[in-house]
């Protein structure tokens, strides 16, 4: 009879071991994102999101695209790149290391002009980079960061370019370039729309939204990678980036609509 009491209790432990090991959390995966710098703060809010409807573990890792894409191709583990363009996505699934078919565009991005210095007034032109009162302006550098690359088609666009070049700063992406100018190493500079959006009430000076139209689309491109053709929470992610909701939600950060 104790026989029996005891083998009835280890039955019903591996019962209970197998239930809970069928619960959502259990079934949870985790996911590793590449992101581009100016998208971090959204991913951020997003990631939680996701993780409360899902379980589904969100570990963002940022830098400029550049080096995202150069990191992927030397055999980065990542599931998802959540590029500031369109080409590294687009490469990246010519060369068969995105998953063909996944790539779409999540976000629009803005380029901005901002500088925390009032007396630095931006009209709505950039007649400010004619002024002799500032020492440095700082862009993201064109070669890794396609904010840069954008500010670069600005500044060609409209004369300023070899000006400029003894007076500009590089950052090595666009959070680094943002930084250069909250901490005074730059006086003035070019950085996303959505870094002044989130961070509007902490900010002083002035900024002024760059026409879309002075330089190339900033499209920002999502691609599944080829280590994580089977990883649930990666497709799920991406999924759960399309929706209206979520795209929202998106464009509250200062991108344009889809």
């Amino acid at each position: 009879m104790n026989a029996f009491k005891k083998n009835r209790r280890i039955t019903a432990s591996l019962l209970l071991t197998f239930l809970l090991l069928q619960a959502p959390g259990a079934l949870a995966d985790e996911l590793r994102v590449a992101v581009a710098s100016n998208f971090l703060l959204s991913v951020k809010e997003l990631s939680r999101e996701f993780e409360k409807t899902t379980a589904h573990k969100v570990v963002a890792i940022s830098a400029s695209t550049g080096k995202l894409f150069a990191q992927i191709k030397q055999g980065a583990p990542f599931d998802v790149l959540l590029a500031a363009d369109s080409l590294r996505p687009e490469l990246l699934e010519k060369e068969g290391i995105g998953v063909p078919g996944s790539r779409f565009t999540y976000a629009v991005g803005r380029l901005a002009l901002w500088s925390a210095d009032t007396t630095l007034f931006l009209r709505n032109d950039l007649q400010v980079l004619n002024q002799k009162n500032f020492r440095y302006l700082a862009i993201a550098n064109p070669k890794t960061a396609p904010y840069g690359k954008a500010a670069e088609q600005v500044l060609r666009k409209k004369g300023f370019w070899d000006q400029l070049q003894t007076r500009m700063v590089r950052g090595e992406n666009i959070s680094q370039t943002f930084q250069f100018l909250v901490t005074g190493n730059a006086d003035i500079g070019f950085i996303a729309l959505s870094q002044l959006k989130r961070n509007q009430k902490q900010l002083k000076g002035y900024s002024w939204a760059v026409p879309s139209e002075w330089h190339d689309p900033i499209r920002q491109q999502a691609i599944l990678l080829k280590r994580a053709k089977t990883n649930k929470a990666a497709q799920e992610f991406l999924n759960f980036l399309k929706s209206d909701r979520v795209q929202k939600i998106i464009e509250s950060y200062g991108y344009s609509p889809l």
